[in-house]
């Protein structure tokens, strides 16, 4: 069974996910730790549980979700992955930090580029991943139909979706990506996003405003 861990982080409240099972091997999920003391929170967590993480894994690349690409890469010589499509996103991180008036440390260079129907290996657990434009060129999906998860980044929330406003994001897409892929889900997946509080696919059906 899949651990689950979440935490809040930056000033974007972004969610970071730590995914672990009984091996101890775990991944590491759009890690948004910006402070120091947040670095601290993560790599405590780790260590507590005697974890020992083994991926690195973008959603996306806007600048929320990589705050620690850099620090986590460092920290446990670990490889980014992440979607091919999403790399104008990525290289646009400092761009993004002028924008928002928030520093990032550069992130690392890609050195795996994942793809739809790929499958994620850590410890005895297995994720799949599905390509899910819309928010960004190359939003991608984490997800178990076995256990009945998935990490969604920023596509779909709790009674709403992501932003379309930023560059390389589209209206249209995203809630295709959402009705013809997401909305295909087992009604009681849970999904989790990378803002708020957790929801669920029927849920999301019966209550999302922007899918209604």
């Amino acid at each position: 069974m899949i651990n689950i861990q979440s935490f809040t982080f930056n000033p974007f409240q972004e969610n970071t996910y730590v995914l672990s099972d009984k091996t101890k091997k775990c991944i590491i999920i759009d890690p948004g730790c910006y402070e120091s003391y947040e670095r601290d929170m993560l790599v405590k967590y780790i260590e507590t549980d005697d974890l020992t993480p083994v991926k690195l894994l973008n959603t996306h690349c806007h600048i929320d979700h990589i705050f620690g690409n850099q620090f986590i890469a460092k920290k446990y010589d670990l490889k980014l992955e992440m979607h091919e499509l999403d790399l104008p996103v990525l290289h646009a991180a400092d761009q993004a930090g002028m924008i928002w008036g928030v520093n990032c440390d550069k992130s690392p260079e890609p050195e795996v580029f994942l793809t739809e129907n790929d499958t994620i290996e850590f410890g005895d657990s297995e994720l799949e991943i599905m390509l899910t434009p819309g928010h960004s060129p190359g939003s991608i999906v984490f997800y178990n139909k076995i256990e009945k998860f998935a990490v969604a980044g920023d596509v779909l929330f709790l009674q709403s979706i992501g932003r379309t406003d930023l560059p390389g994001g589209d209206h249209d897409t995203l809630i295709s990506s959402i009705k013809n892929k997401l909305f295909l889900l087992d009604d009681d997946l849970t999904v989790y996003p990378g803002h708020g509080p957790e929801t669920a696919i029927g849920f999301e059906k019966l209550n999302n405003p922007f899918l209604i």
